[in-house]
Parts: C-alpha cells; structure tokens; sequence
C-alpha cells in the first residue's frame, strides 16, 4: 500500500519562535517532523504554510488530512505580554474589590512594601449588584430588576470589548449568574460573557474571580484567532476535525475553547508532558523529567511512576487560574534569551527573549543582542550551514560580534570565555527550575532521567544534569517537534467539578452519588456533542479531601464511578495515605471532609502506532568545538547514521534536522533498540 494510503493525521505546535509539525502516516503508524520559524502577527498563517510545506516535502496531499490537533501560546503570550481588551467585572455589591485584596500571601516576606498585584480590570470597571446566595445554594436576595437594568446601562457607556460575572456562592447556585447573562445578552448581543459558574465552579472567590476574569479577556483574543484559522483552512480547501490541546493535557473542539479559552494556558507545554509520559511507558523508565528548550522559555514536566501530575490549580504570570492542569514550570530560558552584562558587572541571561522576530543576531534579520543560541555558535556547537537541517542559515559573524558587544567587551573577558559563560548561566537557571520541581516533591535528581527535547534543548541537557547530579540523559526520536508527537497521544477530554463541601462518612454516599450522577450525566452530554461513541467514552471520578480547618486539599482518585459507603471508607484510606506520603503525617482517627467533587469525560482518540526504525550504520565527520575548556577536533555524528547497538564518548556532536546533541567530555552515548539516544556519565552504572 502507497504512503498516507489510510490517511494522514497531524498535530501543530505554535511556539514564541517556531512552529513545530508532527505528520502521522495512520496506516503505517510513521511519523515525520516539519518546524518553520512562526509568524507572530498571525500564528495560523504560519500553520498553513506549514502543513502545505510538510505536504510537498513528504508527498501527501492537504485533502488526505483527516483530524489537526493544534497546541498554542495565543493565551499564554496574549496574558504575559497584556495583549488583552478592556473588560468589566460584574460581582455580588460588596466584593468588587476581591481581585485587588486577594490572599494575604507575600512572595518577599522580608520587604517594607507589600509587593504590587497584577490586576486586569480597572477599578471602575469592576460592577456590584445587589443580591446574594449563601453557601448551601439558597437565594437570600433575588436581583431587582432595577438593579440588572442599571447593570445593563453601566456596561454599555463603560464600552467594554468583554465581561467576567462572578457572584458569591454561584458555584452552589448558578441561577443569578445565568440570569445576569441573560439580560447582558438580550441588551448587549454582542458581548462575549463569561460566567463563574461554568469557568470554574469551585469554592474560593478570590480564585474563582481570577480564573472568569482572565477566561472573558481571552474570549475575544482566541475567539478571534480560531475565527482566522477556520478562514485560512477554508481557503486550502480544508474540512476537517480541528482540536485544541488543554492544559490538562486533553484536548477540546474550537467551539469550546472559545468559550473557555483560559483551558489552553499551557496547550503547548502540556504535549511534552504527554510525550514524556508515553516515553516512560514505552520505554519502562518509571521516572523522568522532561525539559523542553525552545526558543523562548525552558519547560519543566516530572514523570514520577509513570505518570505526570494533574494539579488542580496553578498560576500564570502572579494570576491563579483555578482548572486541572498537568504540573509544569516554565522559566524564560530558551536560545533565543537574551545575554548581558548589568549595571553591577554581573552576567545575566533572559528571561527576555529575542524570540521569532527579529531573534538571536546570528538570524540575520535585523537583531543585535546577543542570546543563547548565538553563544552556541560561537563555540563551534551548531554548524551555520545545517541549522534546522539546512534550511534556514545563520551568520556566525554577527553572532561572534553580538556576543563580543554585549558581553565580552563590557566584562574584560575573551570571545570564547564570554560564549562559554552564557551557556553555563543558562545551564545553572535551567538546573535550579528542575532542582525546585523535584525537592519541592521530595524526591531526587540522581532517580530520574533527563528527556531533553526542543530544539535548543540537546546542546544543554548534559551539562545540566552534571549540575543536579543526574547521570542519565534521554534524547528522544524528533526531540525539535517532540511536544507535537506527544499530541497525537491525546483524548478529547471534559473537567467538571461542583463544590459541596460534607463530612466524609458512610451517611455521605447518597448525596455524592446524586451529585457524581449529575456530572457524569453533563460528561455524557458533551462527549455527545464530541460525537464520541459510546465505546470510546470513558469517566474518571476524584474528590477533593482535607482535614477539617485546613486551607488546602489532596485530590484522591475515586476507585470506579459508585460513591457507595464502601467506597467513601476506601476514599477516606487513600486520602490519610496519600496524605502521609505528602506531608509525613496522617491523623487516621479524624473524619475528612468533602470540598469538591470531579469528574474527567473522556472521550478516547485513535492512538499513533509505534513507529518503525532503522538506521544505516556511518562514519562522522569532524569539526572544531570549543570543549572542556579549550579548542578540540571532536567528531561530529549524523543520528541517521547511527545505527541500534552504536557507542561514541564525548566530547562529540550529534547532529539532526530539528536539533543539535552536545555530549561533553566524561559522557558516554549509546543507541537503543528503540532509536532513542542514552547518555550517561562514564561512572554510571549500568
């Protein structure tokens, strides 16, 4: 049968500086990686040219594609950089100032001034009326219509492009917010709206306002970009199944992710978080970190027994977003962050990066400053002509003069002491963000591997696990595109959660089988709308437990989907367990108590294949690095010619289409039967 014979599949991965492709043949289970710098001022035109690059390069056509699985920064970036329209808060009178005095937590405990709150909406753009729901879902004071009919005019002369609606307790009763927006919508049809109640319908008002505000600013930005992609998919003829990657993960229909846009805060980083998790397993390496350098920011994912972890909360730029999402730290540190010396004489580098346009000097479009990337080929790391496989050049002139500029003259030191010294700061920041990610677990950087991928990320990772104390490094097949790959393992998936908080006894089990019922039925109905067949739905159930008078909770996977009193009892062991292994006590004798009930709707997608491989056995060339301190002849490997059972020692270069690996002196690589690349320091065990 031809190539692409049964269709082709493929996932895009927009970043700050380049778009990522990974075609999948699905008869053959093949796949083929494509990156392109991106287009900032409109990512969907640099997807398009993408798939129709992709398509001439590996010889299929734009009709064989059956499904588009897209993860993107659009939110992510449109929040950091405050590319967001002006909105309003409409709240219960009397909270409008949640936002401004959220939780008395203080990054610099030390300092005379409380550090200043990022806030998105202008004081006078934040709304009460009059009414008010308790706690148990019971209407106390019903909105006059007076009140929503002055609601109503305050909005239109405030002239705001999107409104977030959070009242108190909604989460129990949802029928003033829904009524709210229906009035907004009857007098303002115009105006996106979104509701607490269906962002995030969780206990928490300071967290709950946060995760609605920045959910309504993003509606009109991703609203507008998916708007744009369908008008350019149209354009190539293209009619077809399109997904966005969540930050749990999952992935969700555009007509979702417009209406709750701020689930696609980590759609990009969360496919290598994915990829790394299918790694682990097809590999039977229980525990590993994924670290993702791109050209932008360094992405760190924790494997821990198989499996990443899902947290219920996180944070974007000081901003709480209150949704599951896989736990990943993301630092600015990627090839194109930005190297200087300060005021004090000090070597800093990023978090600022040159990014896409105008990028690291060595691009040749324009840019001075000297970055990561430009130090690298400075040191011999990269070969100018065969940067992303040869076909975007770089100018090693304007990298040695960047980095002489901005580095080397104002700091007294040599070309190549300057270039080396970037590269070691941005080591020791990337070192210490995975450092952070596994101490704060308890756990410790000499049990796990490091799975370098991004493109950027095998010129660093050895070094870097030098830094920890790890003696094992993963280089992955497509390690430039392996947050792509790892898309293509995604499921449509749908969180729910209600807050009710209840002790946890036996006498529980029938209210939570009322409330489990209820959202296993929602979940259905989406899955529904997904189109998903029956057989390929799936529930997960878990619930929030904490002892009574704590301020946080343990999320305690549900063993089946019946809230029986047999499984409340099995509820409350896991969670004293779990709790014991987090925090090293457990008062067993203590009731818990209930603060959320979830549900995950997941609705299982065709999974890739495993991939065939094969390599043509080869000799390397050579080229002068600077290594280990000083100038060296070092050989320089093609992977396609390193074949399974193949050995090299540092110091030595492997080179790829999408990524460059730096093996230093006092490392060892090996080929596994697989086709992935293991380094390990030569006093390693076996």
């Amino acid at each position: 049968m031809p190539p692409f014979a049964g269709g082709v599949r493929v996932s895009v991965d927009i970043g700050g500086t380049f778009t990522d492709l990974q075609i999948l043949d699905e008869f053959t289970g093949e796949t083929h990686a494509h990156k392109l710098p991106t287009t900032p001022a409109d990512p969907s035109e640099g997807l398009i040219a993408g798939l129709s690059g992709a398509a001439e390069r590996f010889g299929f056509r734009l009709d064989q594609v059956r499904a588009l699985l897209h993860g993107t920064t659009i939110a992510t970036n449109a929040v950091l950089e405050r590319k967001l329209p002006a909105g309003a808060l409409v709240t219960t009178a009397g909270f409008e100032d949640v936002l401004e005095i959220g939780r008395h937590v203080r990054r610099e405990v030390y300092g005379n001034k409380a550090e200043p709150r990022p806030l998105l909406i202008a004081r006078r753009h934040r709304f009460g009326l009059a009414e008010r729901i308790d706690a148990r879902g019971n209407v106390v004071e019903a909105p006059a219509e007076a009140g929503l009919t002055a609601l109503v005019q305050k909005l239109a002369r405030s002239k705001v492009e999107t409104v977030a609606v959070c009242l108190l307790h909604a989460y129990a009763n949802p029928a003033h917010e829904r009524l709210v927006r229906d009035r907004l919508k009857a007098a303002l049809p115009d105006l996106p709206v979104s509701l607490s109640c269906e962002a995030s319908p969780e206990i928490r008002e300071f967290e709950r306002s946060s995760t609605t505000v920045l959910n309504a600013l993003l509606m009109p930005v991703v609203g507008r970009y998916l708007a744009r992609l369908r008008q350019r998919l149209a354009a190539a003829g293209l009619d077809l199944p399109v997904y966005l990657v969540q930050s749990n993960g999952g992935v969700t229909t555009p007509e979702t992710a417009a209406a709750q846009p701020v689930r696609l805060l980590l759609s990009g980083p969360s496919g290598g978080a994915l990829a790394s998790e299918t790694l682990s397993r097809e590999l039977g390496l229980a525990n590993l970190v994924g670290i993702d350098m791109g050209g932008t920011s360094f992405d760190v994912s924790v494997v821990h027994a198989g499996r990443t972890r899902l947290v219920n909360q996180g944070e974007v730029d000081g901003l709480p977003v209150r949704l599951p999402m896989i736990e990943i730290r993301t630092i600015g540190a990627g090839g194109g962050s930005i190297a200087r010396a300060d005021a004090t004489g000090r070597l800093r580098v990023g978090p600022e990066s040159a990014g896409a346009v105008p990028g690291p000097a060595c691009y040749a479009r324009g840019g001075k400053l000297a970055t990561v990337t430009d130090a690298n080929l400075v040191l011999g790391r990269i070969d100018p002509r065969f940067f992303l496989g040869g076909q975007m050049g770089v100018d090693e002139g304007l990298a040695r003069a960047a980095v002489e500029a901005m580095v080397a003259r104002p700091l007294g030191l040599s070309l190549e002491q300057a270039a080396d010294g970037i590269v070691s700061v941005a080591n020791a920041n990337m070192a210490a963000a995975i450092r952070l990610s596994l101490f704060e677990k308890g756990l410790d950087p000499e049990d796990f591997v490091l799975v370098s991928f991004g493109g950027a990320g095998g010129l660093h990772a050895c070094a870097v696990a030098e830094d920890l104390g790890a003696a094992s490094v993963l280089f992955p097949r497509d390690p430039g595109t392996l947050s792509a790959w790892g898309m293509l393992f995604s499921d449509i998936v749908h969180d729910l959660a209600r807050s009710k908080p209840a002790r946890m006894a036996g006498e529980a089990a029938a209210s939570l089988a009322a409330l489990a019922g209820e959202l296993r039925e929602e979940g259905a109905r989406l899955l529904l709308r997904d189109r998903l067949p029956k057989d390929r739905r799936d529930y997960r159930l878990a619930a929030d437990l904490r002892y009574r008078g704590q301020a946080y909770e343990i999320t305690v996977p549900w063993r089946g989907l019946a809230p029986d009193p047999a499984g409340v009892a099995q509820a409350v062991a896991d969670f004293h367990d779990l709790h014991e292994r987090q925090y090293a006590h457990a008062e067993r004798h203590a009731v818990p108590e209930l603060v959320t009930l979830r549900l995950s709707a997941i609705g299982r997608l065709d999974k890739p294949k495993p991939r065939p491989f094969g390599a043509a056995a080869g000799r390397p060339t050579e080229r002068r690095v600077h290594a280990g301190g000083g100038w060296r002849t070092v050989p320089i490997w093609q992977r396609a010619l390193l074949a399974p059972g193949a050995a090299l020692a540092g110091p030595a270069v492997v080179e790829e289409a999408h990524a460059t690996h730096y093996i230093p002196p006092g490392w060892r690589l090996a080929v596994l039967a697989s086709g992935e690349l293991l380094a390990r320091t030569e006093g390693a065990g076996a």
